[in-house]
């Protein structure tokens, strides 16, 4: 059961509207690496995982994401709205009359030219920057923890960096504090993420299987001969891995080829039944 609560985690404010930003944290709020993805993410994960420990993480952290839904939406809006001290100002003399007397060109040109204020109004819609709908294809939980547990932390790398650059894209330093609150979180999910992927005993490889042992430790070398051919090579060994170095033709031969299927004329019922046609005529 989830209950509204209106004291949200941090407080939202912007120093001044500006559509034109609010259109790049969309992002955060419909795309791929966004608070939504995020939250439906580690429901999904949450739901199914037996483990009561890693459960009740997965749908903590999840809940923590519909709150941070709630603070990206909020910033969208008041980027787009302006201020509440704007807000309450009259229309004549702010800049909501100068964007009606044609003052404000930048407003003017992002008002016709964006699907966001065009068909959301004054509301954020679940697109991402670029106007592209929400889809179900950005919660890519497979159902194993080790592997789902991995992509989480991926998922938490990526968003910070998205993050990251927005806060680095606004000049805004009210919109940066919560920015840099909601960029913070994912580290902090990364931590808790990796933590619990480190209290499974054995977390690798993800599943079951464990792989032919022949080919675990093998590098192909398919880079071309010169200098640098195994600079990957050199990279992957490091550490405890013990990788060995295998050219492609010692593992293994290129299948021959398929014979082609007979035409109808060289197959003997077919075409004898043809000749038989022929002659009956």
């Amino acid at each position: 059961m989830f209950l509204h609560n209106q004291k949200m985690m941090f407080t939202v404010r912007v120093n001044e509207p500006n559509p034109q930003f609010a259109k790049l944290l969309l992002e955060q709020f419909g795309g791929p690496n966004g608070e939504l993805a995020a939250a439906l993410r580690y429901f999904t994960q949450g739901w199914a995982e037996s483990d009561a420990k890693r459960r009740d993480m997965l749908l903590d952290i999840a809940t923590e994401e519909l709150s941070h839904l709630e603070m990206v939406g909020q910033t969208i809006v008041q980027l787009i709205k302006g201020t509440p001290g704007a807000e309450v100002d009259e229309v004549e003399g702010g800049y909501l009359g100068d964007l009606l007397n044609g003052k404000h060109d930048k407003f003017v040109e992002l008002s016709l030219n964006s699907s966001q204020l065009l068909l959301g109004g004054p509301g954020p819609r679940l697109t991402d920057s670029m106007g592209n709908p929400f889809t179900a294809a950005y919660v890519d939980t497979i159902g194993e923890p080790t592997a789902d547990l991995r992509s989480n932390i991926a998922a938490e790398a990526r968003a910070k960096l998205v993050y990251e650059r927005l806060i680095k894209s606004s000049s805004d330093s009210s919109c940066r504090d919560t920015l840099n609150f909601l960029m913070t979180r994912e580290i902090a999910h990364q931590k808790m993420f990796e933590a619990a992927l480190d209290a499974i005993a054995h977390n690798f490889p993800p599943g079951r299987l464990q792989g032919s042992p022949e080919f675990a430790h093998a590098y192909f070398n398919d880079s071309d001969s010169g200098a640098r051919a195994t600079d990957g090579f050199e990279l992957a060994k490091s550490g405890p891995w013990e990788f060995k170095l295998h050219e492609a033709k010692e593992v293994g031969t290129e299948p021959p080829p398929l014979k082609p299927r007979p035409k109808l004329a060289s197959r003997p019922s077919e075409a004898n039944k043809a000749t038989s046609g022929r002659e009956s005529t």
